[in-house]
């Protein structure tokens, strides 16, 4: 799963580079119109993908993507990257390390799944609390829960940009 000059690497590495301009459209562009991504707080089928990444670019003010040793081959591929930003909820800093496994049909990205350490960002995204508590199933089910309800609230706000993706 190395191949630099498979179409695949060009694709991921588009995809992050849009991340860092904050261009959702672009990133929602490199999904195909049924993709799932799954992480450790959300999981999206179709529209949802490209809706969170909107969303995510759009509270990210001061958000900062960094990705590297990217490969892939015609079904499968893989990314490192890292995500330092602003928490909009407290206002804290979070620097997010992130591994990333696609699979792709077609040229366009079907499967994408991130995996981060969600008590380490806990730690970071809410303080004393994540600290304390951020491994407890209680608190995790919480974090997923307030993403999904943000999630729904934004699609909801923007009904019109979602039904075009």
């Amino acid at each position: 799963m190395t191949n630099e000059a498979n179409p695949n690497v060009a694709l991921i590495e588009r995809f992050y580079a849009a991340f860092a301009r904050r261009d959702a459209p672009a990133m929602a562009a490199c999904y195909t119109t049924d993709a799932h991504f799954s992480d450790p707080v959300f999981d999206l089928t179709g529209a949802q993908v490209g809706a969170m990444w909107a969303m995510l670019c759009e509270r990210g003010r001061d958000l900062h993507v960094e990705w590297r040793d990217v490969r892939a081959d015609d079904a499968a591929g893989a990314a490192h990257w890292e995500a330092r930003y602003t928490f909009s909820a407290t206002g804290r800093p979070v620097h997010n390390v992130i591994d990333s496994a696609f699979t792709f049909n077609a040229g366009r990205i079907v499967t994408h799944v991130d995996t981060f350490d969600l008590w380490r960002w806990s730690r970071m995204a809410l303080g004393a609390k994540g600290a304390l508590l951020g491994w407890t199933p209680l608190v995790r089910n919480a974090i997923r829960a307030q993403a999904k309800r943000g999630l729904d609230a934004w699609m909801d706000r923007h009904r019109e940009a979602v039904a075009a993706q």
